[in-house]
């Protein structure tokens, strides 16, 4: 499998795309796919849908490599699935949430920090994370302990759940680190981009002896995890379906694209929002604009306005068999959105993203609502972003036809404050017992800074 940057076309291994995380010239990784084919039998298990998933986009790691990293995971997940698909009235709820901390990038999360290691040869590795909640957990628990690697993870001091800022600011691991910033995620995604591409930063880190990387979903070894829900998915439905997912940067439901690439039979794929509608509108007019409204929600792991996966996505819209064209096309599209803030497709690129895609939005009542439905309904306690994607599939209608996947990607215990709101009290039952500790552990990570601080602290981590 080659793969090459997004905008210029730079080549690079599997490992060496993990390695850095970002492409030098500032673009996101690719996998160059072949003519599609049908997926093989008997990948509904989902460590042997890992393995395909992983032999078909990284066969540049070793068997072995590759077998400790599906083998991490497994041991992380307490499931004898890790990934169950729940039926639930019309729809097949997709459990991504059974990992260490009930969120779905802990599967991938498990994975990578195997990877990394490999890839890395030995060099010390700062990985950087911005996060808008989830991420930085399970990164967090991903890389703690892991010899030769340090995390720092960025996240908005004032934009996440209790438990989503307990699980960053609760683990003492000397490798890793949870830092407030005064901002929100795009804040945070941006500045952490401005970092990779800055060559007096890398400068200082190579005299350090350490070279960055990331956690993000920016990140393929983050990214190709994640593909395996949909393959696994596919093969114990048998056939057709469609896919509602709850989208913040983009990367689950571009895994989900990658999966019906490699011939998972996905009928439709729902880009679902919050109030934060960004991606739902391009999905239905070609045209990204994040405008300047941006609102704190109940669902904040969505409360984002520039999705990095999205420049993965373009390049594949403009691919017309040359790939140095759909390079020019995506960077000229980045170049638009740095400098008038917002870019269209061309009639043929939008024919392409409308073919495959359609979306949808839900408000935060309507959201809350969604919870309380599908509680009274099926005794099925679902999160504020589930929720998001449940409310979209049902408002357009669908799970009558085709089976209809809706990806439910954290547990509820994460919202608790949400969950209240919803069912009217506390119907979530016992927490998890992961999740009950953190409410007596210290917090050892305590840093809040600027958004302009931030590359400060990472300067200090590498000396």
């Amino acid at each position: 499998m080659k793969y090459i940057s997004s905008r210029t076309g730079l080549e690079a291994s599997g490992p060496e795309t993990v390695f850095r995380g970002l492409a030098p010239d500032g673009g996101l990784y690719l996998p160059l796919f072949g003519p599609r084919a049908s997926l093989p039998r008997g990948l509904g298990d989902f460590a042997a849908a890992e393995r395909w998933t992983l032999a078909e986009l990284f066969p540049d790691f070793p068997e072995e490599v590759r077998e400790d990293a599906v083998a991490r995971l497994v041991s992380r997940f307490p499931a004898n699935d890790p990934v169950p698909l729940a039926k639930k009235g019309d729809f097949l709820y997709l459990e991504l949430f059974h990992g260490p901390t009930g969120a779905f990038k802990d599967v991938a999360l498990s994975m990578l920090p195997v990877f990394m290691r490999h890839a890395a040869g030995g060099r010390r590795v700062l990985v950087l994370t911005a996060t808008s909640g989830d991420t930085g957990s399970a990164a967090m628990q991903g890389f703690a302990g892991v010899e030769g690697t340090e995390i720092v993870v960025f996240y908005p001091a004032s934009g996440v759940s209790r438990v989503q800022r307990l699980q960053m600011t609760t683990p003492a691991e000397p490798n890793v680190h949870a830092v407030g910033i005064k901002g929100n995620f795009d804040d945070a995604q941006a500045a952490v981009k401005q970092m990779f591409a800055d060559p007096e930063l890398a400068a200082f880190a190579v005299g350090n002896g350490v070279t960055l990387s990331s956690a993000n979903s920016i990140n393929t070894g983050r990214l190709v995890p994640q593909i395996a829900y949909y393959i696994s998915a596919a093969s114990r439905i048998g056939g057709e379906f469609d896919c509602v997912v709850p989208s913040g940067n983009f990367g689950n439901i571009l895994a989900a694209w990658y999966a019906k690439k490699l011939g998972a039979p996905v009928r439709k794929l729902v880009v679902a929002s919050n109030v934060n509608d960004v991606l739902a509108r391009f999905a239905k007019t070609g045209v990204y604009d994040p405008g300047d409204r941006f609102t704190v929600t109940n669902s904040p792991s969505m409360d984002i306005r520039r999705s990095s996966n999205v420049e993965r996505l373009l390049w594949e819209l403009n691919f017309d068999g040359d790939a140095a064209r759909a390079c020019a096309a995506t960077a000229g599209l980045m170049a638009d959105l740095d400098a008038k803030g917002r870019y269209g497709l061309s009639a043929a690129s939008k024919e392409r993203l409308l073919a495959d895609f359609s979306s949808g939005s839900a408000t935060q009542e309507e959201t809350l609502e969604e919870m309380r439905r599908v509680l009274d309904d099926h005794d099925f306690a679902i999160d504020p972003h589930t929720a998001v994607a449940s409310f979209v599939a049902r408002e357009m209608g669908l799970g009558k036809d085709v089976p209809c996947v809706v990806a439910a990607t954290a547990t509820a215990h994460k919202f608790p404050e949400t969950c209240r709101a919803a069912f009217g009290g506390d119907r979530l039952g016992p927490k998890p017992p992961a999740f009950e500790r953190l409410e007596t552990m210290p917090e050892a990570q305590k840093e809040i800074c600027m958004t302009g601080e931030m590359e400060k602290v990472v300067r200090r981590l590498m000396g």
